[in-house]
């Protein structure tokens, strides 16, 4: 069935069901509605109470956690504005990552965020730890916790917990600060703890002993025969090839306006092409023998890459690899987010590894970039209501809080000038 009748048909469903529920006024105690989201909630959250039991730990992990998001939230407002600048220098068009439909993040509606189920799995996952880390932390500052639920549109969008407003009013200084910070807290280590594994789970990758064949020079002898990325060099002229240095030791033994016969398995079919072979491009300095035009996969140095994330340059390659389809650094590294032909290049430990791999890059992904976002220091975002607190803690001191509210709104302000400029400017510069 078209995935697009299955989408209308479960918005269908969801929209009857919702119908039914609001007008009978069905489950009003559990039951919510904000616009066309459904709001399922529970007042059964002693579940919460469990983690006082740990206080000790929690405030340390707490206290931990408010370092990191402040260092985070100072590193974040300086590459926005220096984003702001870069903007204006290069006066880039607005298209791709500069669309505002790809600020959001949202599977789907982002181009560069697919709707799959690791995708899905990973962002519902990214909301629960969030929110379970305010409700964790509450209990730990007894704080009440009133409900928590789930958001549902079609399919769960979000969790939710609800503290009690009056005693999270009169809570002060690092307890408060420590609540508003577990959410980004939980994302971080989530989102670095499925980094870690995946760049673990990426060490028991083999790469096929058989060259594949990545690419295929235009109008050179590989491409004008047909042969296609995504194959495996099996024989030339006949003879077994197991490695590139095969391929090496016979190439150099010939001379431009050789024929040979390339043999090739793709997608379990095997075939011969004969080919006549080419002087090597003038732009490539190469040898003088002939040239088949075909670049080769090189799956360890893309290991090497992958375990080069953990290097400061290699984590932005890391968070960047969605977006660049074509750049030849990053491109290569899209197998950890997407399915794709260069997965077949390797030797997996497990069927649906790839799966897993796909799942972690996602959770440690989304993770990390809500937890970024949210470190943001702009009302009513976490890093906001911890800027927030911070200011009123100091100007408290001082007799001066009557000014705190001038401060928050002052750098909220400026903050969200920044996130509209990054949408705005493109298309300013280009009316």
């Amino acid at each position: 069935m078209d995935a697009l009748l299955i989408l209308i048909i479960l918005v269908a469903v969801y929209a009857a069901i919702a119908f039914v529920i609001h007008r009978n006024k069905l489950w009003e105690e559990h039951i919510v509605f904000y616009g066309p989201i459904m709001a399922i909630r529970t007042n059964r959250v002693g579940f919460f109470d469990k983690f006082t039991a740990f206080r000790t730990f929690f405030r340390l992990y707490g206290t931990v956690g408010v370092i990191a998001v402040i260092i985070v939230s100072v590193v974040i407002t300086a590459m926005l504005i220096y984003s702001v600048y870069f903007t204006l220098m290069i006066q880039p068009e607005p298209t791709g990552i500069y669309k505002p439909q790809n600020l959001l993040l949202i599977p789907g509606l982002n181009e560069y965020v697919p709707s799959t189920f690791a995708v899905w799995f990973a962002f519902i996952i990214t909301i629960a730890v969030h929110e379970f880390g305010h409700a964790i932390l509450c209990r730990v500052e007894n704080i009440k916790v009133k409900t928590m639920g789930a958001l549902v549109a079609v399919i769960p969008v979000g969790f939710f917990v609800e503290p009690d407003e009056e005693e999270l009013e009169q809570m002060k200084g690092m307890p408060k600060v420590r609540m508003f910070g577990a959410g980004i807290t939980n994302n971080l280590v989530v989102g670095f703890a499925c980094f870690m594994l995946l760049i673990i789970c990426m060490g028991f990758v083999t790469p096929l002993a058989s060259p594949a064949i990545y690419g295929v020079y235009q109008d050179y002898p590989a491409a004008k025969a047909g042969v296609l990325p995504g194959s495996l060099v099996t024989a030339i002229n006949g003879e077994p090839i197991t490695s590139r240095g095969d391929i090496s030791s016979l190439l150099n033994a010939t001379k431009p306006g050789d024929t040979l016969t390339l043999t090739i398995e793709k997608d379990k079919l095997v075939k011969a092409y004969p080919l006549t072979l080419a002087a090597w491009p003038a732009e490539i300095a190469g040898p003088a023998s002939g040239f088949m035009g075909i670049e080769y996969y090189d799956g360890n140095t893309i290991k090497t890459e992958i375990g080069g994330m953990l290097s400061p340059g290699g984590f932005v390659n890391f968070l960047i690899i969605p977006f660049f389809t074509n750049n030849p650094i990053i491109q290569p590294l899209r197998i950890l987010a997407f399915d794709n032909a260069e997965t077949s290049y390797y030797q997996v430990p497990f069927y649906g590894f790839w799966d897993l791999i796909h799942l972690l890059f996602w959770c440690a992904w989304i993770n990390l970039n809500v937890g970024i976002f949210n470190a943001i220091p702009m009302v009513p975002l976490d890093g906001g209501y911890i800027f927030k607190e911070g200011v009123d803690r100091l100007l408290d001191r001082r007799g001066l809080l009557k000014y705190s509210g001038y401060v928050t709104s002052i750098v909220s302000s400026l903050m969200l000038v920044v996130l509209v400029s990054l949408v705005a400017l493109p298309y300013l510069l280009h009316l």
